[in-house]
């Protein structure tokens, strides 16, 4: 499973990717604000630290808009993938953009059906957002699993990209089904590092070394 960082935090994502973490990036125009810089700019140190694709989402709604932002987007870097909302515009400019050469990361899925026609666009990835789902009451790895079940029976190409990650436990169901990327903050990834038996048997291995007097420097 690919691990992206859905952020546009530069030093969070500098840091994933010096411990050999990060396989890409996804953010957006909101999340970039926030940082009060220019959104190309943070885009473009974004790239120049990930070798992996960095999803950049467009903010028009209509196709001929999108299609004109992504091929802007496109030439901050080699590695952008344009991040598009599934709509029929958003399909439209979808099927422009990969019949161009670039990668699209189709948005906002949340429906088996829409993962279809995304991967009948040319989709190079689709983001089912699992999160919301649940916020709904509905079972955001159904939709993941239902996306993995129809992309195998036809051999869809298309990478299921689970977005809206919030817990640890998103992250092992979504690899259990066979997702082929996720994309959590920076604090997910990190807290899965994390095990309440991993710290107890540190603690009793520093105690034991200590008693016995060892030291290797």
């Amino acid at each position: 499973m690919k691990f992206f960082a859905d952020t546009a935090d530069v030093d969070a994502i500098r840091e994933l990717n010096d411990l050999g973490l990060l396989d890409g990036v996804t953010t957006n125009p909101s999340l970039i604000k926030k940082s009060g810089r220019d959104i190309l700019e943070v885009t473009k140190e974004i790239c120049e630290i990930v070798d992996g694709p960095v999803s950049a989402e467009v903010t028009a709604t209509d196709a001929d808009q999108m299609i004109a932002e992504g091929r802007k987007l496109v030439e901050i870097a080699g590695n952008i993938a344009v991040k598009v909302p599934l709509t029929l515009d958003g399909l439209k400019a979808c099927k422009a953009l990969t019949d161009d050469g670039h990668m699209v990361n189709v948005t906002l899925c949340f429906s088996a059906n829409q993962a279809l026609l995304a991967a009948k666009a040319g989709a190079t990835f689709i983001s089912p957002f699992i999160g919301r789902l649940d916020d709904i009451n509905m079972d955001g790895m159904e939709l993941i699993s239902e996306i993995r079940t129809i992309y195998d029976n036809y051999g869809y190409e298309t990478q299921i990209l689970a977005a809206s990650i919030r817990t640890v436990n998103h992250v092992k169901d979504a690899a259990l089904i066979g997702a082929d990327v996720m994309t959590a903050p920076p604090g997910v990834i990190k807290a899965m590092a994390n095990h309440p038996l991993t710290d107890k048997g540190l603690d009793a291995f520093l105690a034991d070394i200590k008693a016995a007097g060892i030291k290797i420097l």
